[in-house]
């Protein structure tokens, strides 16, 4: 629940506040953005499973966002950013969407 409310009020205070996003940090924040939405809907379907860890959830939320951004930075420095960067965002792509289909049937028993 906390984490719930963490994330609503991060929604809000980025509405509000608008805040600007350097530069160097533009390709970046992309990744980091799907990578915490990999760890929060692996979190939400922990929880639905009964086996929910709060420590579990901080480390995954963190080292998910700290992987893809040096996987995109190293793909920048070789020169195949963009190639890097799609292959991180299939990839966890398909965890959401697998998460998110156990979701679904947990709650909708489908």
């Amino acid at each position: 629940m906390i984490a719930a409310l963490g994330l609503l009020a991060g929604i809000l205070l980025g509405i509000v506040f608008q805040p600007d996003v350097p530069n160097w940090l533009e390709p970046y924040l992309p990744i980091a953005v799907v990578a915490a939405l990999d760890a929060v809907f692996g979190a939400l379907r922990a929880y639905l499973d009964g086996i929910f860890d709060d420590k579990v959830f901080v480390v995954s939320f963190v080292s998910n966002v700290v992987i893809a951004a040096g996987i995109v930075f190293l793909g920048d420095k070789l020169g195949v950013g963009g190639q890097l960067s799609t292959g991180v965002i299939v990839v966890l792509g398909i965890r959401i969407f697998s998460n998110v289909a156990a979701i679904r049937r947990h709650l909708f028993h489908a």
